[in-house]
């Protein structure tokens, strides 16, 4: 059987296992008894490129079949420090599940740091290796810069995020429509957005501390960000219309 290597980022770990990103998806958000449920967010890695990495004899031994002829699920490979150890150029396609093992691939693509917005706010949920929500004046090229570059007394070694939607919020904070926005405290989220839209020195502001664990898939506006400074990986997600063509029961999960 195959051997596969995965990053899980909620909680941020390396795990080998000989399921294939499916079925570790679905491994992953409902157990093996079906008793519990929870989504799961992970990167395939290319073992061929962490080799040197990792203890690659434990893996061998560890990640083994059962004695029925089962495929062994997870192998804990190390869950401190994961993901600043592992390069970008490892990182392949990354999986979302909902909380019933659905599972969505989202490709690896180029990113155009040409095309950011500008005088607008924006809205990302940290993911790894700290959790934060945070809104910002930065574009998401700039906000994993400012973060990672050692620049600013608050920096991470390397930072994976999402952005967002913040909708009309985005350009008219305390009188844009909110109606689309699930989000708790929205009264709270204008007021972050309008103390930055009035002081140009400030970039960030964090609106919660706390992650819940629980990402709402329809509220993600552009994608999935990982990276260091100017080095960049780019995980686009589809809009709603293409979702539903592309993973229709994914879809209709969320």
């Amino acid at each position: 059987m195959s051997k596969y290597v995965y990053l899980t980022c909620t909680p941020e770990a390396l795990v080998a296992s000989m399921l294939p990103p499916e079925a570790f998806g679905l491994y992953l958000s409902t157990g093996t008894k079906k008793r519990s449920k929870g989504q799961a967010i992970f990167f395939e890695v290319d073992l061929g490129k962490i080799e040197s990495l990792i203890d690659m004899d434990s893996l061998n031994k560890r990640c083994v079949a059962k004695p029925d002829g089962s495929p062994k699920s997870s192998v804990y490979l190390s869950v401190y420090k994961v993901l600043e150890t592992i390069p970008l150029t490892a990182l392949k396609s990354l999986y979302l599940t909902t909380d019933n093992g659905l599972v969505l691939e989202l490709k690896k693509n180029d990113y155009d740091k040409s095309g950011e917005p500008r005088n607008a706010l924006h809205l990302y949920q940290e993911l790894c290796p700290v959790t934060p929500l945070v809104a910002s004046q930065l574009a998401p090229s700039v906000f994993l810069k400012r973060l990672t570059d050692g620049s600013i007394p608050i920096v991470v070694p390397k930072l994976f995020f999402v952005e967002l939607k913040l909708g009309e919020l985005a350009t008219n904070p305390l009188y844009g429509s909110a109606e689309q926005l699930p989000y708790p405290n929205v009264g709270h989220l204008r007021d972050c957005l309008e103390i930055l839209k009035g002081e140009y020195e400030k970039h960030m502001k964090t609106v919660n501390r706390v992650f819940s664990g629980h990402l709402l898939y329809r509220t993600i506006e552009t994608g999935f960000y990982v990276g260091e400074k100017d080095e960049i990986a780019y995980y686009p997600y589809p809009k709603m219309s293409e979702l539903e063509n592309i993973n229709y029961e994914f879809f209709r999960a969320i």
